[in-house]
Order: structure tokens, then sequence, then C-alpha cells
């Protein structure tokens, strides 16, 4: 794992897990981090009697010191695999794709946490499936075969719909999903992906290149090509639509900023790359 690719995240709350880890919790005994007195007979550790806040309680109880232990969680990323994630701009979206899951399963490693793969294009990519593992390497083998994989570029098999399915193979406790696609998706179907992971503290993370929203050079007639429906026409690049483009990427923003507010979501764009210092800022500070 090269530094290049190393970032940090950390939860929206507290950690539900039943093992070690980095995260905050309000579980567990045995830790270090203060979290409430107890009367003696509730939490019989004498050794943890303190004698100040015991002299203080107006009842009289021998009060004992409760300390919170920090848990891991289960982090999950779910990758939009449909065919306009096979952009190549200044970027390869894949290769951004590939470079995030390396960096995300190292980071969870450091944290101790269980880390978990699911890509889909129409259906969930079975043979991508990385089951939840506290493996150190996890991410190296799914990085070498995101940027060696071939999306689906037939009209009938483009499509996303498998990312509505995805919730099936995650677990019932409150994981931590890492949701990453280019959502150049019909509204409708985001809205139903979003209150799919209901249960689930969801990071939204958007993988624009800086060349997409861009017309070809020059003028006449040039063909466009849709890579989620395959679909190809022919257009006049006049003036007036290359001003109308030029407004789309900010309009998709505009778009997808309302959607994810209403589900109380702020989305994390990688808009030029891979960045892992702009995925530490998103979780320690500064504004996605």
């Amino acid at each position: 794992m090269t530094a290049r690719r190393e970032f940090h995240y950390r939860l929206p709350g507290p950690a539900a897990g039943h093992f070690p880890g980095a995260h905050r919790s309000p579980r567990g005994e045995s830790g270090f981090e203060f979290r409430r007195h107890l009367p003696l007979a509730d939490a019989p550790d004498a050794r943890r009697i303190d004698i100040h806040a015991s002299l203080r309680d107006p009842f009289e109880n021998w009060l004992v010191r409760v300390y919170a232990q920090r848990m891991a969680t289960k982090v999950m990323l779910i990758a939009d695999l449909s065919a306009s994630m096979g952009f190549v701009g200044r970027h390869r979206k894949l290769d951004t794709l590939a470079d995030f899951a390396e960096g995300l399963a190292y980071a969870a490693y450091r944290c101790g946490d269980a880390f978990g793969f699911i890509g889909c294009d129409h259906a969930v990519r079975r043979e991508l499936l990385l089951p939840l593992t506290r493996a150190r390497g996890a991410g190296l083998g799914l990085g070498d075969r995101l940027r060696g994989l071939q999306l689906a570029d037939r009209r009938d098999d483009a499509g996303a719909a498998g990312l509505l399915r995805a919730h099936q193979h995650l677990r019932r406790e409150r994981s931590l999903v890492f949701l990453l696609s280019d959502f150049h998706l019909p509204e409708a179907q985001i809205e139903a992906l979003l209150a799919s992971l209901a249960g689930h503290a969801v990071v939204p993370v958007i993988v624009w290149d800086p060349t997409e929203f861009n017309l070809p050079p020059g003028h006449g007639l040039a063909p466009l090509w849709d890579p989620e429906t395959g679909e190809q026409r022919l257009v006049w690049l006049r003036p007036a639509l290359r001003e109308r483009w030029s407004r789309l990427e900010d309009e998709r923003r505009a778009l997808l900023g309302g959607l994810f507010r209403r589900h109380r979501l702020r989305p994390l764009y990688l808009a030029d790359g891979h960045d892992p210092d702009a995925v530490t800022a998103y979780f320690y500070g500064a504004a996605g």
C-alpha cells in the first residue's frame, strides 16, 4: 500500500460493534474513556470506586467509574459498475474506483474494522463480491481486478439496477457504507437506492472527470455516445449548445445536492481522480 492512497475516516456516531477497534462507543467495560458513574451494586468493581464522587452523592452510594471501550465497525464499499463508469478522460473512472477501494480497505485494516465490497451493474456482480474481512491485503487483489474489469457495453446490460439489490448483501447491523458512483442515474433510481440503505451510515462518493462535461473541440456535426444506454446520435456543435452544455455540471451538482440533503447526506466529490487528502478532509473538518 502506497502512502499516496492512504486516508482516514470516522463514524458519524458511536460504533455499535462487538470487537475492539478505533471508534468511540458506549459499549464495553474495559476501555479508557470515562462514560459515567454507577452504584457499586450495578458495577461490582471495587478497584474503580471514585471516593470524591461517592462523598458528593446525596444518596450516599459507593460510586464506581465506568469506562467505554473503543469498538470496531463494518465498512462496505458499494460500487456502480455500469457502463458510464468506463469513461476515460483525464483519469479513468475505474482507476479512481480501484485506488479508492485499496485506500479504504487499508484504512479499515488500520482501524480494526471489517471491509467488504459489492460491485453492481444491471445485477450484483457475484464474482466481485468480497465478504467482510479484516485481512491486511484485502484491497490489493480487489484493486487489480477492478483495473482490469471489462464493463458491459450492450444496451440491455449497461444499467445500474443491481445497486437496488446491494442492500441484500449487507449485514443487518448498522454499517458505514461508501456508495461510489458517477450518479448519472435517474433521480427516482437514486431515491430508491438511498431508501434501501437507510439503516446504515451512507457516504455518497461521486466520481466525475474534468472532461466529461465538455463537448469535443471544433464545429459541425459530431457523434455523442451515451454509455448508460448505448445510444449514439449526431449533434451540431453550435455556440448555443456549448453554452447549454457548460451549465450541465452545475445543474447536476445542484440536483444531487438537493437529493442528498433530503436524506441528510453530504456527498464526497472525487472530481479529478482519487484524492486521499480530500477524503480525509471530508471527515475531519473541511466541507465536502
